[in-house]
């Protein structure tokens, strides 16, 4: 399946039947547009819409949650786990696919950039998705940092790429991240913002899992560009043309946050160490690490 399904692919994803696809369309129950007389379905928005269904009205998990921070990738959180002793260990896959894993029990901590386009000028993160998706589950919201985020470029830009237009111009090949990721939702919005869709690209046919594999994927040669933090192309020596400021914040059962794993790793995040790891990352404001951005 592509990036867009039609409705006995989404009726195969979904594992329903195709006629109650058609319900779920005519009810405007479901993310869809029309082209040329089909309908057609894309995915990444059928995962949010999934995920912001999810519901357990009656789980209270007695059982301890696995020491795993799933959710999105972020290279100051990575280096913070290890750094801290907190014993947490990170297992990224996307702030969507993280969202389902916490949600189910699979782990402690979930780190999440989920751009809302629909929130107004600017957009906002996460607390929609969150409040959707897991209420009654006594979840907490709290700021990480505030990321740059863009377009990681070849060393000295050769292509000389200064706008998401010129990677269709340019032709450039271009490294996604999984439909999951966080990244991949804020670049395929980006996209819409400069007129153009993945489909005008010329796009990679594997997918990065991670910032680190984007950006090494660009070192390698085996792409051209792709979107991720800042940090990446500073640790990597690659160039970067910043296009969105955006939040990254830690999903955590109240119960959760208050055991030794998560107060170790905010303690040490409070330590001079930390801040002159972000300052030499590049590409954080770390000012309001902390600040609970959604009690639930």
């Amino acid at each position: 399946m592509g990036d867009l399904m039609n409705t006995r692919e989404v009726a195969e994803y979904l594992r329903i039947k195709e006629r109650k696809v058609y319900a779920l369309v005519r009810e405007k129950r479901i993310p869809c547009t029309r082209v040329t007389g089909k309908w057609l379905f894309p995915r990444h928005l059928i995962d949010l819409w999934v995920a912001q269904g999810t519901r357990f009205p009656n789980l209270r998990q007695a059982v301890a949650a696995p020491p795993v921070v799933v959710g999105s990738h972020d290279p100051l959180l990575e280096w913070c786990l290890r750094e801290s002793g907190c014993e947490l260990a990170m297992m990224s896959g996307g702030s969507l696919d993280g969202l389902k894993r916490l949600t189910a029990g699979d782990a402690v901590m979930c780190g999440l950039h989920v751009f809302d386009a629909g929130a107004g000028t600017g957009g906002a993160y996460n607390v929609a998705v969150v409040r959707d998706s897991c209420s009654g589950l006594g979840m907490v919201l709290i700021e990480w940092a505030w990321r740059q985020q863009g377009l990681v470029l070849a060393p000295g830009n050769p292509l000389g790429i200064a706008s998401l237009r010129d990677l269709h111009v340019s032709k450039a090949r271009v490294v996604a991240r999984q439909h999951e990721a966080g990244s991949q939702l804020l670049f395929e919005h980006l996209l819409g913002e400069a007129g153009l869709k993945p489909g005008d690209l010329t796009m990679l046919d594997h997918r990065a899992l991670s910032e680190t594999d984007l950006g090494l994927a660009v070192l390698e040669g085996k792409a051209d560009a792709g979107l991720a933090v800042a940090a990446v192309a500073r640790q990597l020596r690659l160039d970067f043309l910043a296009l969105h400021r955006e939040r990254y914040d830690l999903l955590v059962r109240r119960r959760d946050y208050f055991e030794d794993p998560v107060q170790k790793l905010l303690a040490f995040a409070r330590t001079p160490a930390f801040q002159t790891r972000a300052a030499e990352m590049g590409g954080y404001d770390v000012g309001g690490l902390g600040r609970v951005t959604y009690n639930g």
